[in-house]
């Protein structure tokens, strides 16, 4: 693991109460393919066929994923099913393919190094904001030993049934009343890795720092309004400068 320099700490240190969301597919964690299998697995669980079409995964929802599905293979509202139905089914396939995740997947580079410095810090407080349903985003976390870092009891899911960008104050909402912080945009940082993660930021009223480990670039994600872009979470020292910049700014 990389050392993060104790200069770049104590500037860490100094900064005021800040809520860190993290995104976790392609940002903190790859599962390698095993996602989009999960999800045909689970339509096939739900429909009793094999899709047909691979859904767009990235920055969505499962819920959205689902339905692109459904939509896709031209199963129509005559059989439409409970979004707790649909949850449950998606739990059931990430848990039936678990062994394959750890298997496959893998966490990013940087990704423990970056959780474990800004857990060392008071006044930061870290979970996620994420397409996938609360059950799965802790299966996933805890498959590659990321999830001791996150408060997840103060995060926002796909589960959650609401829009991405809405899911921000929701977050914000639920750590305010937890920590009895006040949180706002400005005190708010959302980190992901697609154009959709920055979207949520500009609608929901936080900063972004985009990550380009995933199929967007730098330039991409920068073009798209992220306030701070970096290559990778593989530089600590390079994550921790990006937040400091943004809440001293």
């Amino acid at each position: 693991m990389k050392q993060v320099q104790a200069p770049q700490i104590r500037q860490l240190a100094g900064i005021p109460d800040t809520l860190l969301l993290w995104d976790i597919d392609r940002t903190l964690l790859t599962t390698a393919g095993v996602s989009r299998e999960m999800y045909s697995l689970a339509f096939e669980s739900l429909t009793g066929i094999a899709s047909t079409v691979v859904a767009d995964t990235a920055g969505r929802t499962e819920f959205e994923i689902m339905n692109e599905l459904f939509r896709g293979n031209a199963i129509g509202a005559d059989r439409s099913w409970l979004p707790t139905d649909i949850e449950q089914v998606l739990v059931d396939s990430l848990t039936q393919m678990q062994i394959e995740l750890a298997r496959r997947g893998s966490a990013l580079p940087g990704a423990e190094s970056a959780l474990r410095t800004l857990a060392e810090i008071p006044s930061i407080f870290q979970s996620v904001l994420t397409g996938n349903v609360r059950r799965n985003a802790a299966i996933k976390l805890a498959t590659f030993g990321l999830d001791g870092w996150l408060d997840l009891s103060v995060g926002a899911y796909g589960s959650d049934g609401k829009a991405r960008w809405e899911l921000v104050d929701l977050a914000r909402q639920r750590a305010g009343g937890k920590y009895r912080r006040a949180f706002d945009a400005d005190s708010t940082i959302i980190v992901g890795d697609t154009p959709k993660d920055v979207e949520a930021g500009l609608l929901g009223g936080a900063k972004t720092i985009a990550v380009a480990s995933g199929t967007s670039s730098v330039q991409t994600l920068l073009d798209a309004g992220a306030d701070y872009a970096i290559e990778s979470l593989d530089s600590t020292e390079a994550f921790v400068r990006a937040i400091v910049e943004l809440r001293r700014g």
